[in-house]
């Protein structure tokens, strides 16, 4: 399941009224805003007179040190669920670093690297796939008020899925020895990575080729979206959009590690966060088939649900038409002129 967006395990616990979703809101926002600037070896965008080479392989250092670190592998302390959060979004980065990086680390280090990540991702999904079905719920709850507050077999729903979600973070989390593989893989990777040999090219020549195939993809994707939302079934359309989902997010890291502020990051950002949503009701929507629910409450939220994620679906179509609306070596072309204008201001 695609995080929907970051959350606040402690204020989750504590809030068991059904009206937690604005707190919620607000707490995130509040964090977001308050977040320190993180040290320049951690910073995922390259320096000011960085060579791209050295920019790249600080950076993917820096998000395996953070991953370690989030997961208490130096200090020996138990994380909590933002913790594993935070974890894998710097999964999610590296997987982007590596992708960019493909033509110079070669297919076999690339393939091993990627299946790497992907699997330490993976046994780590649990908590945060538990803790997302809460915090799209309590979006829901959010957005009607009036049709959905009142219903018993809603309030049980989010009762259930508060517990599962609880549940699945006790048993991710108090997993010492699973916590020491994950940490002990994410070093044996950052062992190999302080061993890239990467070509020192001008400009964001090494960066090129990686960005060209990731848009290549991601426009590809666009299309077969685009196509299955038009005719195809219910269950193909929500593939096409969900692995469209990963190749935009592929794209906006790409795009923050040249220009952290710029509107190619922006605005895969903004569409990345679309497809998530409707991925994750679309989610909610098969695990609600599966519980006890009253007839009237289940078809008065699923029907809330359809209609959301019709909604989102023609924002992301409208959204990713524009995004990917260039052919991808005019593409490069823009990020390479842009970033050479954004170096020489910076002189």
């Amino acid at each position: 399941m695609a995080p929907l967006a970051a959350s606040v395990v402690a204020t989750l616990a504590a809030s068991l009224a059904l009206g937690v979703g604005v707190a919620l809101a607000k707490a995130e926002r509040v964090r977001r805003s308050s977040r320190e600037r993180p040290p320049a070896d951690r910073r995922f965008a390259l320096l000011a007179g960085e060579p791209p080479a050295d920019g790249l392989k600080r950076i993917a250092l820096g998000q395996l040190d953070l991953a370690i670190e989030l997961l208490g592998g130096d200090a020996g302390v138990t994380p909590n669920a933002q913790a594993v959060h935070d974890t894998r979004k710097a999964l999610k980065r590296l997987r982007a670093v590596v992708r960019l990086l493909r033509g110079e680390l070669g297919e076999k280090a690339y393939a091993r690297e990627s299946a790497a990540l992907r699997d330490v991702g993976r046994r780590l999904a649990g908590a945060r796939d538990a803790e997302v079905m809460v915090g799209t719920l309590e979006q829901l709850l959010e957005r009607h008020p009036r049709k959905l507050r009142r219903r018993r077999g809603i309030a049980k729903l989010r009762k259930r899925l508060v517990a599962e979600r609880d549940r699945a973070v006790a048993s991710a989390l108090g997993d010492a020895a699973a916590r020491a593989d994950v940490v002990g893989e994410l070093r044996a990777i950052r062992a190999r990575a302080c061993l890239w040999q990467l070509s020192e090219r001008p400009g964001i020549e090494i960066l090129e080729p990686g960005l060209e195939h990731i848009y290549r993809q991601g426009r590809r994707r666009q299309r077969r979206a685009g196509r299955a939302s038009a005719g195809g079934g219910n269950g193909d359309r929500a593939r096409a959009l969900h692995e469209w989902r990963k190749r935009v997010k592929d794209l906006r890291y790409a795009a923050e590690i040249l220009d952290r502020r710029g509107k190619l990051a922006q605005r895969a950002d903004d569409l990345g966060e679309t497809l998530g949503e409707e991925h994750d009701l679309t989610v909610l929507a098969a695990l609600i088939r599966r519980q006890r629910l009253g007839r009237k409450s289940r078809r008065t939220i699923l029907k809330l649900i359809a209609r959301r994620r019709a909604e989102l679906r023609k924002r992301a179509l409208r959204d990713g038409a524009r995004l990917y609306g260039r052919r991808p070596k005019k593409l490069v072309r823009r990020v390479r002129r842009d970033y050479l204008r954004a170096s020489l201001s910076r002189r």
